[in-house]
């Protein structure tokens, strides 16, 4: 099993970077977050997962250990396979998919890229649990608690979104937000005066 590579970046082509390890390029596939984190050159450590089947041998690279245990924890969620994984990992950072988890947002889910309804569904249930008891290390991810502390952040992002704003900057909108017993549409008006 291959669990980290430490190497220098030879060549970078969104969802794969070719990653040259001893004298040895490996083909990773990586979602998004991990891409916008590395450098266009200079060398990069990867927590990797070795995923194999009949056809096939694939290497996924992670910048965190957290992306990492997600997506192990995603692909163990009948239905949903490494590239799903991979696509919602690249949708939803790891904060917004916690939170969408533990305010039963199939909506947002849904907004992934392969995923319909039935499956969003499907993955609230599988992982409402699994996520309260994962030990996420990243300090990054410490919103993720803030935003599952009122249900109505879900809803308040997902309408952000639908506004026609990105994740990462509705998230920032409603990160500031301290009071937690708003209703969904006094998150949304203050969300907006954040801007």
């Amino acid at each position: 099993m291959i669990g980290q590579l430490t190497g220098k970046i030879l060549a970078k082509n969104p969802p794969e970077v070719l990653l040259e390890v001893g004298g040895i390029g490996y083909e990773v596939l990586c979602p998004m977050p991990t891409f916008y984190a590395m450098e266009d050159k200079g060398e990069l450590t990867l927590h990797t997962h070795f995923h194999v089947k009949e056809d096939a041998q694939t290497l996924y690279g992670f910048i965190s250990k957290d992306e990492k245990t997600l997506f192990r924890e995603l692909i163990r969620v009948n239905g949903v396979g490494p590239k799903v994984a991979l696509a919602i990992l690249s949708h939803l950072d790891i904060a917004t998919l916690i939170s969408a988890v533990a305010n039963d947002d199939d909506v947002l889910l849904a907004k992934t890229p392969g995923i319909g309804k039935k499956t969003a569904q499907k993955l609230i249930v599988e992982l409402k649990d699994r996520l309260t008891k994962l030990e996420l290390i990243d300090t990054n991810n410490q919103n993720a608690s803030l935003s599952s502390s009122n249900p109505n952040t879900g809803k308040a992002l997902s309408a952000l979104q639908a506004l026609g704003f990105k994740v990462k900057e509705a998230e920032k909108m409603l990160n500031i937000i301290t009071d937690h017993s708003l209703s969904t549409e006094e998150i949304i008006r203050q969300a907006l005066k954040n801007k």
